[in-house]
């Protein structure tokens, strides 16, 4: 079962992997010119900085044939429409076209920038294999689209676009697009360039980095489980891969975007969680967690009943929370981090076990009494019913009854029980029949109507 899950949760993660190395990167511009990018900056305007940067910039890359780079610009349509446009589509060979519309921009419209992500989707071709990514350059001044968070999310979820980037110049704040993408404040003009070509190296660079699941002696932890890396931001899955250490083979170096935020979870159970990690280029970056495991088992007790036993779950969850962990089955052995569950034998009535203590490197079995069968024939007809088991007085309900069968044979627990019918032509409680029984384990008891 535990072999059949990791391949399960690696099946759905490997939709996040990609199956071959792209072959170039395309870079989608998005320039903010709403009104604010006339303010002043330290030298002259905003807009008039971030051209000059833009042209230099395009000049650099424009013999790089694996790059292909293409504008889109919101807020400079008219002053009354705060609209969106690609200028620039990708193509081979238009850095001049990309530099000349550049230059001619004219900042006039309010910030749009949520449509404009919205509208980057379609501005990537679907043929070729390519790594997309989005450079949104604003100020951060002009009140923008509360939904944008929103949108950047729906961008993250498509799988179309890599990673997105918001490059913040001025002394504005981008924390509305703090969720768009990795933000990268530039309040002086002499490190907008550097900023840009930053980003613009270090998208094409992997970070190495070894994850060490380690015992709590210290050594590298034997054991398999899947691990997924998330978008700190977004929460979109961006890497998976199954952690495998067997004494011989020492845990696989992943490959990691540096400029994004990762949370990471380790699926033990429950999951373990690291949030908010960045990884540099410069060097191995291990990811160092320590894991304290013991084994669970439920088993029956008592003498092996004749009839063929059918597979019966058990649902463990956090002791105290109700929150589930996992499944497994009677006889089954599963993992669990150190710690207490509530483990829910589904039994008829279900059998719960509280405040079960788990130790590390230990085995904690527990035991439920192997059930007796019920043979239940009923009166000819419809008839409902129900079967409740007796407790010093109380009753707890067990289990309904089907109405459309005159027999039926049910595993239960040892105890007393009432059975109650109701024939579906009754119209007076007199008609209800009730008559109560003992169940005993591996022992068979028939009750007649």
């Amino acid at each position: 079962m535990r072999r059949l899950l990791i391949l399960l949760l690696l099946t759905v993660f490997a939709t996040a992997a990609v199956a071959q190395q792209p072959d170039k990167t395309r870079l989608l511009l998005i320039m903010d010119c709403s009104n604010s990018m006339w303010d002043h900056w330290q030298s002259n305007s905003k807009i008039k900085v971030t051209q000059q940067v833009l042209l230099s910039f395009l000049d650099s890359i424009s013999k790089q044939h694996d790059v292909d780079v293409a504008l889109r610009v919101f807020g400079h349509l008219n002053k009354e429409q705060f609209g969106t446009r690609l200028e620039v589509p990708f193509g081979e060979d238009n850095i001049y076209r990309l530099q000349s519309k550049i230059k001619t921009l004219v900042p006039q419209g309010g910030c749009t920038a949520a449509a404009a992500l919205t509208d980057a989707l379609s501005d990537f071709p679907a043929t070729g294999s390519s790594r997309n990514l989005i450079l949104i350059i604003t100020d951060g001044m002009d009140d923008c689209d509360a939904e944008i968070c929103d949108v950047a999310r729906q961008v993250q979820l498509s799988g179309v676009v890599v990673q997105t980037f918001v490059l913040c110049i001025g002394n504005g704040s981008a924390s509305y697009a703090s969720c768009a993408g990795s933000v990268f404040p530039v309040p002086r003009e002499e490190e907008f360039s550097k900023t840009l070509y930053d980003i613009f190296r270090l998208s094409g660079k992997k970070a190495k980095v070894v994850l060490n699941v380690l015992g709590t002696d210290g050594s590298l932890y034997e054991a398999e489980h899947p691990v997924a890396f998330y978008d700190h931001r977004t929460g979109v899955i961006r890497q998976s891969t199954i952690y495998s250490v067997d004494g011989k083979l020492k845990p696989d170096t992943l490959l990691m975007d540096p400029l994004m935020t990762y949370d990471m979870s380790v699926f033990t159970h429950p999951p373990l969680r690291r949030e908010a990690m960045q990884f540099s280029i410069d060097r191995v970056n291990n990811i160092d967690i320590t894991v304290s495991e013991g084994t669970l088992k439920v088993q029956y007790s008592g003498q092996r009943p004749q009839w063929t036993q059918t597979s019966v779950d058990v649902i463990v969850r956090r002791a105290g929370s109700g929150e589930r962990v996992a499944a497994q089955e009677v006889g089954e052995v599963g993992q669990y981090l150190a710690g207490r569950y509530d483990v829910e034998v589904q039994t008829l009535p279900v059998t719960i076990l509280r405040n079960v203590e788990v130790r590390g490197n230990a085995a904690t079995e527990l035991s439920v009494p192997m059930p007796g069968m019920l043979v239940l024939s009923k009166p000819k007809g419809i008839t409902t019913g129900a079967i409740f088991k007796l407790n010093d007085g109380n009753v707890e309900f067990t289990t309904d009854l089907n109405p459309s069968t005159a027999g039926e044979r049910l595993l239960l627990q040892p105890g007393q029980y009432e059975v109650v019918l109701h024939p579906q032509n009754a119209t007076k409680y007199d008609k209800v029949q009730t008559k109560r029984f003992v169940i005993e384990s591996s022992q068979t008891t028939k009750i007649q109507f």
